[in-house]
């Protein structure tokens, strides 16, 4: 039996995903969620097997979520719903851990086969989302486009020269969650090193630094 776990503000959504799992004879809704705080813990406690988180969601943010989701259950499989199918978005959510995405257009038959592959370890893409990436601008899209308002903070406050005690205080954050911003964006522009990183925050026009 699949155990899942919805996570969306929208309860009529929750309720109609909700009723299309239940009846299929091999998957049970453990929980449903309408934002993160009330949701992560409970996949901390019960370690559901498939995540179906929203992207969108008002005050709250689907793509932290999902990391959130994968660091207290690294057993737990997120799948994203979302109604934007973008290059971007479908971008974020994997390099966020996500194993699967699917519009929220394409639900139905779709949805409930995406469940089925996430669980079984398969990243599965709804053609819309498979279009996006295949498309030529998705490609063009500047890496940039991928960073968090706080992430272009903390690029910005790296390049020109800031500590990470010092970017921490401005930020009004831990040191440690600095490091981690650090960490995430690197990765994220595949870029090691700061002489590197200087270059890609010119070039991007995150700093006037020269």
């Amino acid at each position: 039996m699949i155990r899942i776990i919805l996570v969306d503000d929208h309860a009529l959504v929750r309720d109609g995903v909700g009723r299309l799992l239940e009846v299929q004879t091999d998957m049970q809704v453990i929980g449903s969620f309408g934002e993160s705080a009330t949701a992560i813990p409970y996949a901390a406690g019960h370690r559901p097997d498939v995540a179906i988180v929203d992207i969108a969601i008002p005050h709250d943010n689907g793509i932290d979520i999902t990391r959130s989701l994968r660091q207290v259950s690294p057993s737990t499989r997120v799948l994203v719903l979302s109604m934007h199918s973008n290059a971007e978005y479908v971008h974020q959510a994997l390099l966020a851990g996500a194993l699967g995405y699917v519009a929220k257009e394409s639900a139905g038959e779709v949805l409930v086969k995406a469940v089925r592959a996430v669980n079984a370890g398969e990243r599965f893409l709804c053609s819309e989302s498979e279009a996006q990436l295949a498309s030529p601008l998705a490609h063009r899209a500047a890496p940039a486009t991928l960073l968090s308002a706080r992430e272009h903070e903390v690029l910005r406050y790296t390049v020109e020269g800031l500590t990470i005690a010092e970017t921490a205080i401005r930020l009004g954050i831990s040191p440690k969650s600095v490091e981690t911003y650090r960490s995430r964006l690197m990765t994220k522009l595949g870029i090691d090193g700061l002489p590197a990183l200087v270059k890609f925050a010119i070039r991007n026009g995150i700093t006037d630094l020269e």
